[in-house]
């Protein structure tokens, strides 16, 4: 470990400079992508995020009858499971 006087602390000006130099660097590649998308007819982001200004997609609601039906199913595909891992097959 070096030994001496430690390294001085950041200009923040320079910092803020900086700050909204990359600001405006991420907005111009957040263009580019926007266009690049647009020449692909892609419609919607890839990752899932949405823009500013788009509605959130709206969530699937399942009946709760589905919902017992689904845990049923799924109760009984571990039931099978365990009574394999029990006799030895899995």
């Amino acid at each position: 470990m070096p030994r001496g006087k430690a390294s001085p602390k950041p200009d923040h000006t320079t910092l803020q400079m900086a700050l909204v130099g990359y600001e405006i660097e991420k907005e111009r590649i957040a263009g580019k992508i926007r266009d690049i998308k647009s020449q692909l007819g892609a419609e919607k982001p890839a990752g899932g995020g949405s823009a500013k200004g788009e509605a959130a997609p709206k969530k699937r609601v399942l009946s709760a009858a589905a919902r017992k039906r689904i845990a049923a199913a799924q109760k009984k595909r571990w039931a099978e499971h365990r009574k394999r891992v029990a006799a030895g097959e899995a």
